[in-house]
């Protein structure tokens, strides 16, 4: 039975994210359909925002469970895999335990709320007057009981004793039944013996509330303040999933400072971030760089950039940043671009003759800067943090993103120039290889569209023609065009792009959402104002205050993931960054935008650095096997350096990031 009943969620888990990731199919047609009726027939309807909205969220929260029954959660595995067998075993077995107890959590209070707004029939109240709240919270709920039930099921899994698996088999059942009381109790009033069983839970919860024990009421801001840094960094280290992790933190916290009543801050949290609009924009670039990958373009840029090379020494080299730096003007997605650089570029550079560690360095330095050039997925997530516009941010960063690739370029050119062994000509090449490098007419088409997609997409945006999420649209519609006329649009390369995209955008949402829950709550019991005064009273200059900001990031770096640093740290020091922007000659806005290119800047040199630089980690997964990680990181060294250059360049002249802005938006 209990055999039957898990093969059946697991079933289901596969086939909803299998079928949700459709609906980023649809999103960006009915996005592309705004699109062309705002702009060409003057007709812009409000229906589109809000089913958009409603497919996103629906699409982000049913793709749980699939994510979670392949382990796809991003959490911080060093420490882990550091651990022996056992232990790890221990440690999934507490990651499985406290994500059942806080999703369980989430799960009966979103329950509620939907259960309410469903009696209303809650609307938007804009023009259309969708019920779209009520579509969203019903979302949010469906999404947290089915990551419950897989989560259980894999509980189930993960322990082959008898008494673990029956007492696992009766604590689901429990949980389950609770949720089904809920519902019971709702339509029928609480009458009877439904109610009477309701009454007994809420006063077992009572009896149960941990701030009868533990009030944080009690204890300064800095003291809490210690505490949770601790339970963060502590449970991180056990590598369970960090949206899990920032989940159990904000209920714990919510549950301390205002008992259970406080689980409506953690839901009502978490449905504020299905209503963000511009995150749509994620899973469409991600769509748009997924379609462009199967369609084989990074292969066709890489030999229309060796035509172009010329008898240049270091040719190879030089055009695989020219296509990286194009490749992430198509993706905004690192870890993707690395990989293809190792498998298109990596093996070509190495046949050729190329130093290896030159190779090396040149491909995980120009696949990290997907990280600033746009469309961004690290920017779009601290422009919704830091609350500032995704395109001013977008337009911040293409300077120090071209700078840093000059850079690049510069420094293997002088290298080669100095040592004509570390790279050949293209001549040598072509009479190394035998052959030239000649595209068919239908690549070349390819490759001339994916140049004027990306003209498109981004000139769109920086033109203030279209918004992000509208742009986005636009690229997945062009991406499909181009993979027409390269030839490669099938029905199962389109559901490859389509499961590809589900998989990677749910991992990313769902994060987002334990981060957003964990840093409202927090921000609410004075946490954010604590942390302010923290930096405002350390009594250095504006400059040093932000030396302490990048010494912090690079020390988190060493040990957390991107999205975690980001979701922690950026509600705090945008705005103290954003109070200092008169001592530092800017405006607020200004100043939120310098600040998060130093940010983005940041997790690029992060992203390298070992000895956990994941750059690193994600081309040792498609070198050759005798290229060792520790080779990688030496590589990498030199090429630190010219980010830390760059950084500080940027730190110290403000205009290299902001004069782009400043001419495109006056």
């Amino acid at each position: 039975m209990v055999r039957s009943v898990s093969s059946s969620i697991d079933v289901f888990s596969r086939f909803s994210g299998l079928a949700v990731g459709q609906l980023y199919l649809l999103c960006a047609a009915i996005t592309m359909y705004e699109v062309i009726a705002r702009y060409f027939f003057h007709a812009p309807t409000q229906w589109a925002f809000e089913m958009v909205m409603v497919l996103c969220a629906t699409g982000w929260m049913l793709s749980v469970g699939y994510i979670t029954q392949r382990n796809r959660h991003i959490g911080i595995t060093v420490f882990y895999l550091m651990a022996k067998p056992h232990t790890q075993w221990r440690l999934d077995l507490f990651a499985m335990t406290v994500g059942v107890l806080a999703l369980f959590l989430l799960a009966g209070d979103a329950l509620v709320r939907s259960l309410d707004s469903i009696d209303l029939v809650e609307r938007a109240g804009s023009a259309f007057n969708s019920p779209e709240p009520m579509m969203l919270k019903t979302a949010l709920m469906i999404g947290a009981v089915m990551y419950l039930l897989q989560l259980l099921v894999n509980l189930h899994r993960h322990v082959e004793s008898a008494i673990p698996r029956l007492i696992i088999s009766v604590v689901g059942t429990l949980l389950v039944v609770r949720l089904a009381l809920i519902v019971i109790g709702h339509y029928s009033d609480d009458a009877g013996i439904i109610g009477w069983l309701n009454e007994g839970v809420a006063s077992l919860g009572e009896a149960l509330n941990p701030r009868q024990v533990l009030n944080l009421r009690d204890y300064d801001i800095g003291s809490v303040s210690i505490g949770i840094v601790f339970a963060l960094i502590l449970l991180m280290m056990t590598g369970m999933p960090l949206g899990v992790v920032t989940l159990i933190v904000s209920i714990v916290c919510a549950l301390l400072f205002f008992g259970p009543r406080g689980l409506y801050l953690v839901s009502t949290n978490a449905y504020g971030l299905l209503e963000n609009y511009p995150l749509v924009a994620v899973p469409l670039f991600v769509l748009m760089a997924s379609l462009l990958e199967k369609a084989g373009i990074a292969e066709d840029l890489f030999d229309a950039m060796a035509i172009f090379a010329g008898n240049l020494r270091g040719g190879v080299a030089v055009q695989t940043v020219v296509v990286a730096v194009i490749m992430a003007a198509m993706s905004g997605i690192m870890g993707g671009e690395i990989v293809m650089l190792g498998l298109v570029a990596l093996p070509q550079m190495l046949r050729l003759g190329y130093d290896r560690k030159l190779s090396i360095g040149v491909i995980c330095a120009a696949g990290s800067l997907a990280t600033l050039i746009p469309p961004s997925v690290v920017m779009i997530v601290y422009a919704l943090s830091a609350q500032v516009p995704i395109g001013d941010l977008f337009m911040a960063g293409v300077f120090p993103g071209l700078l840093l690739a000059g850079f690049y370029i510069a420094f293997v050119l002088v290298r080669c120039a100095l040592n004509p062994s570390l790279a050949p000509t293209a001549q040598e090449v072509a009479a190394q290889r035998g052959t030239s490098s000649e595209l068919s007419p239908n690549r070349t088409a390819a490759v001339i569209l994916s140049i004027l997609l990306i003209v498109c997409v981004m000139g769109s945006i920086y033109g203030g023609i279209a918004s992000v999420t509208e742009a986005a649209g636009v690229g997945v519609a062009g991406a499909v065009v181009v993979a027409i006329v390269r030839g490669r649009l099938t029905w199962s390369m389109l559901q490859v792009a389509v499961t590809q995209t589900m998989s990677t955008v749910g991992t990313i949402i769902w994060l987002i959402l334990g981060a957003v829950s964990f840093v409202g709550i927090y921000n609410l019991v004075g946490g954010g104002d604590f942390m302010r005064s923290l930096f405002t009273g350390l009594d250095l200059s504006p400059i040093g205050v932000i030396l302490v900001m990048m010494g912090i990031l690079v020390i988190l770096g060493t040990f957390m993931e991107w999205i975690a640093i980001l979701f922690i740290t950026v509600p705090i020091f945008a705005p103290v960054v954003e109070s200092m922007a008169p001592e530092l000659g800017l405006t607020p806005d200004a100043a939120k935008l310098w600040f998060g290119v130093l940010f983005v800047m940041n997790i690029q040199i992060y992203f390298l650095s070992p000895p956990f630089g994941p750059a690193c980690f994600w081309l040792k997964s498609v070198a050759p096997s005798y290229i060792t990680l520790q080779e990688i990181f030496i590589a990498v060294l030199p090429f630190i350096a010219l980010q830390i250059v760059g950084l500080g360049l940027v730190m110290a002249f403000p205009e290299i990031a902001l004069w782009l802005p400043e001419i495109l938006t006056n």
